[in-house]
């Protein structure tokens, strides 16, 4: 894996990754264990301006359970057009017949309103797999998943592990644009899982991250909200894997862009991340 380059970095994305650590709250050198996050921390002294009570530290973690998942059911859609899918992503075998499968199909309603379809970005050799929910209005324009506000948020959440786009791969669950940049629904859901489902297989990654509640529930065939499963491990299987992947669900960038008071928890499964990485042996650069 290609590590990120120290004379590359410039001085305004080291101050954007500094005001991301301080966001989430780290105000001291911690070690890599994510249990480590539940030990009691030094409160802040309250200034003029922070009226609130700084939060509790919070439990330690328990020791991770990992739940083993299947193939997801099939949602309810067009049942020819579904059964197309299959067929034509089964028959894919290198990323490159994918995206030209993908590119040629339309049996998704979403590729007649989208300007283009928005396939994957980063390093097809990569260790890690993230895949979110849909493109936006900057992934349609640009043809790249994660490109806009949420990307720029998701490059800075993996910057403060020693990652970049460099050493992850990114796709969607959906490839086209909604309209209006609505959620997809369940049959354009159906529609679109054999293809992700055929693009994680041929990755073959060493780990996958569900960026978002639409991805986790696709492809995890969970009703649990993301806000009950983020941070977890999950033991994902695939057809023609030799073993299950392990899957773990985060918080979509968008969504921490709405919520910025979830930025520690989103802190803690980026160490809870990066713990796994070390264990699997997963290349990446060293945040320190």
């Amino acid at each position: 894996m290609d590590r990120i380059s120290e004379s590359a970095v410039q001085p305004a994305e080291i101050i954007a990754l500094l005001r991301w650590y301080q966001d989430a709250g780290v105000d001291e050198t911690i070690g890599d264990d994510p249990g480590a996050l539940g030990r009691p921390r030094k409160a802040a002294a309250p200034t003029a301006v922070q009226m609130a009570p700084a939060p509790q530290p919070a439990p330690a973690a328990p020791a991770p359970q990992v739940r083993a998942v299947g193939a997801a059911a099939v949602l309810p859609g067009s049942d020819a057009a579904t059964g197309d899918a299959r067929r034509i992503a089964a028959g894919c075998s290198t990323l490159e017949e994918l995206a030209a499968a993908l590119a040629a199909f339309d049996g998704c309603g979403l590729k007649a309103t989208a300007t283009q379809m928005v396939f994957a970005d980063g390093n097809p050799e990569a260790d890690i797999m993230i895949v979110g929910e849909a493109p936006g209005a900057e992934e349609d324009r640009l043809g790249k998943p994660f490109v806009g506000q949420s990307g720029k948020l998701l490059d800075r959440m993996l910057a403060a592990i020693g990652l970049d786009r460099t050493t992850v791969y990114i796709s969607n669950i959906v490839n086209w644009r909604p309209p209006g940049n609505r959620q997809p629904n369940a049959a354009e859901i159906a529609i679109s899982l054999p293809f992700i489902e055929r693009h994680i297989a041929l990755m073959q990654p060493k780990i996958l991250l569900c960026a978002g509640g639409t991805s986790a529930a696709a492809l995890l065939a969970t009703r649990e909200g993301i806000t009950r499963i983020h941070g977890r491990w999950f033991d994902r299987s695939f057809p023609d894997l030799p073993a299950p992947v392990p899957t773990m669900p985060i918080y979509h960038p968008a969504f921490i862009l709405r919520q910025p008071s979830m930025k520690r928890d989103v802190w803690r499964d980026l160490l809870v991340l990066k713990h796994r990485m070390k264990e699997l042996g997963c290349g990446f650069a060293s945040a320190g």
